[in-house]
């Protein structure tokens, strides 16, 4: 066993004490496939179980508002039935010694009227992303969206802060405010998705006004120390997002700004593709802000046991998060500290209901009973 590993090594977030730096990643799994959206012990209840030796486990996101809804069976956090669901989930991971964010989710323009009874989705801007959209139906393209009035951003700050009650009063650990890869928050900060001409676009500050809201709202419902959000400086062309010269500006200005508030961390993403030949991208995300940043900061995206090892040990980041490596090895922590072969995953079952594809993945040397 290697566990002379910087992974492997503890870590303080705030008042709370990881065992590892290894963190779950926020995935998608549309598992929640029942009428009013709610996670069961039976599925995500156990699913997060067997993955309770991660450092931190940050769940799928999770919609705060029906408004906020934009892929077919993903879990909520905005009724009492949901909340109760979410209670059982979270005391099965802590029977296991685990830790547990929430990630609190609005998709924004990446939706269809299909989920909104005909209505359109709500954005900063009329602004198509043409994109798709995952529906009850299947993939469809997305539709121009409904601008934002000002009423509607107000309740909207009121929804992640009425979640993040919610997520508090169902046992997690923390919340993760989802700002990331295309969805509501991303569309704000973005020159090209939101065209604004009030209190919410033009300048980058602005743009930014409704991130800072949300989280001076949601620490009146819990500790600041508990929030983190999830950032995606250099998204390009996916999503329906495009960089241009303000974006990583504009991701400075957050960054910086971040540093006024005492979080549990910082969750970025390098580049999801290639982006070197890309006007005004920034190739190397945890590099570029590390300096920038003064709290713990977490990054993901196509990190293996060996490079999760070193960009912690080279002082770019805290904690490294996996995505789907965590699918197919629910043991991740403990093979990394066996230097294990990886499991491989199904993409098949990546967004198919029940359990096959999510809990019957075995641990090393073990069958998983479902």
């Amino acid at each position: 066993m290697d566990n002379n590993q910087s992974l492997l090594e503890p870590i303080q977030l705030g008042d709370l004490t990881l065992k590892n730096r290894v963190i779950m990643a926020p995935m998608t799994r549309s598992r929640a496939d029942n009428s009013g959206k709610v996670p069961t012990a039976d599925l995500q209840g156990k699913y997060y179980q067997q993955r309770a030796s991660a450092g931190l486990i940050i769940t799928e996101g999770s919609q705060v508002s029906e408004k906020a809804v934009g892929y077919v069976n993903t879990p909520g956090i905005h009724t009492k039935e949901q909340t109760e669901g979410w209670k059982e989930v979270t005391k099965m991971v802590h029977e296991k010694g685990g830790k547990i964010f929430i990630q609190l989710w609005h998709v924004g323009r990446i939706s269809h009227p299909d989920f909104h009874n005909g209505d359109l989705p709500h954005a900063p801007s009329a602004i198509n992303p043409e994109a798709k959209s995952y529906t009850p139906d299947g993939f469809k393209d997305t539709v121009t969206p409904k601008e934002m009035t000002l009423e509607d951003i107000k309740q909207t700050i009121q929804d992640f802060k009425n979640a993040a009650k919610n997520a508090w009063e169902a046992g997690f650990d923390g919340v993760e405010i989802h700002s990331s890869n295309g969805y509501l928050l991303h569309q704000f900060f973005s020159s090209t998705s939101n065209k604004r001409k009030d209190i919410y676009g033009g300048y980058k500050q602005n743009r930014a006004r409704i991130l800072f809201e949300i989280i001076d709202e949601i620490k009146t419902v819990m500790p600041e120390n508990r929030i983190g959000l999830r950032l995606n400086p250099s998204l390009h062309e996916i999503f329906g997002m495009t960089l241009n010269e303000d974006t990583i500006p504009t991701f400075d200005h957050i960054i910086e700004k971040l540093n006024n508030y005492d979080l549990a961390y910082l969750h970025l993403s390098e580049p999801f593709n290639d982006v070197s030949d890309v006007e005004h991208a920034e190739t190397e995300i945890a590099k570029r802000y590390r300096p920038v940043y003064e709290g713990n900061l977490i990054i993901n995206a196509h990190f293996d046991r060996e490079k999760g090892n070193k960009v912690i040990k080279n002082g770019d980041v805290d904690m490294v998060a996996y995505g789907k490596p965590y699918i197919s090895n629910p043991d991740l922590v403990e093979r990394f500290a066996e230097n294990a072969e990886l499991a491989e995953w199904d993409e098949d079952t990546f967004y198919t209901p029940g359990h096959k594809g999510y809990t019957d993945y075995p641990k090393t040397e073990e069958e998983v009973e479902v």
